[in-house]
């Protein structure tokens, strides 16, 4: 058995949180410009490259994309064959964002939810939220994390529908919620949509899928279908860049499912706002650290 040492998951916590404010993954830019090129809609066309602009301003400045630094999101995923202590290293990602919080400095924007007292340091009672899975590979230890903002948070959406329902009604529900949402949550979005399992499945796949890479099809060929008729859906809303027009917007449409029970089929939607921030590093027992999204 070999150790990962916390004061490495500590330093990768800090670090992921800061870079995924300041420099955005390559598919989210990639998928950013073909908006840009293909937007018919000269205002749309105008915020796109303003939005660019911003990417580009920030990396060679150094600063955050937005000021919103969310709520810190971490997915943590153990190998096989290490040894570690489980609060141990919950602890050390905790602190990572205290680190990050109080020495970048970032904006604390963790309260309590009943008298809002603020801590500063973007922790609190189950925040961050730490997500832990494990690997098929062993070897190493994979820290993914994403500042989730309040205003595409605020656009998360449950519906218990029924077997009765079927596709239509799952289709329905998914472009319902992005008409409410309209330009609240920073359009062009990324739309996660979880399917299946229970309530709490549900919407936590529907974050689980806006992990994933924009233009990586689910490999579920009916999934990937849906989710290629949902954006088209999505995208003929109109509602536009920032809810202002145009042609794009989603950036994309991604879902994840899980079977079932045969009396329901719970339905949730999360909507990510255009910047599509994570970041993901790779912490090997020799100090050997690999980072990328």
């Amino acid at each position: 058995m070999v150790t990962i040492d916390p004061t490495l998951v500590s330093q990768a916590a800090k670090e992921l949180y800061i870079r995924a404010l300041k420099v955005l993954p390559p598919d989210v830019k990639a998928a950013l410009a073909r908006a840009h090129d293909r937007e018919s809609h000269p205002r749309a066309r105008e915020i796109l490259g303003v939005m660019l602009k911003n990417l580009d301003v920030a990396e060679a400045r150094g600063l955050l994309v937005c000021q919103d630094t969310g709520t810190p999101v971490y997915k943590l995923r153990i190998g096989r064959g290490l040894e570690y202590d489980g609060p141990e290293l919950l602890a050390a990602i905790v602190e990572g964002v205290k680190q990050a919080t109080l020495e970048h400095p970032l904006r604390s924007s963790v309260c309590h939810p009943i008298d809002r007292s603020n801590p500063q340091t973007n922790t609190g009672r189950r925040i961050p939220i730490i997500d832990v899975e494990f690997l098929e590979e062993a070897g190493y230890l994979e820290l993914k994390m994403m500042p989730k903002g309040s205003g595409s948070e605020n656009m998360s959406f449950l519906k218990m529908l029924t077997p009765a329902d079927g596709l239509s009604g799952i289709k329905k529900f998914v472009l319902q919620c992005v008409v409410e949402a309209g330009g609240k949550p920073c359009p062009p979005t990324l739309v996660g949509v979880g399917i299946g399992g229970t309530s709490d499945l549900a919407m936590k796949l529907a974050k689980e899928a806006i992990w994933r890479p924009i233009g990586s099809s689910h490999p579920d060929s009916t999934i990937a279908a849906l989710e290629a008729e949902l954006l088209e859906a999505v995208n003929a809303t109109g509602i536009g860049p920032m809810g202002l027009g145009g042609d794009t917007t989603a950036l994309a449409v991604q879902i994840e499912y899980a079977h079932t029970h045969i009396t329901q089929n719970p339905v949730a939607v999360t909507l990510q706002c255009w910047r599509g921030e994570r970041a993901m590093a790779r912490i090997y027992p020799d100090g050997h650290v690999d980072h990328g999204w």
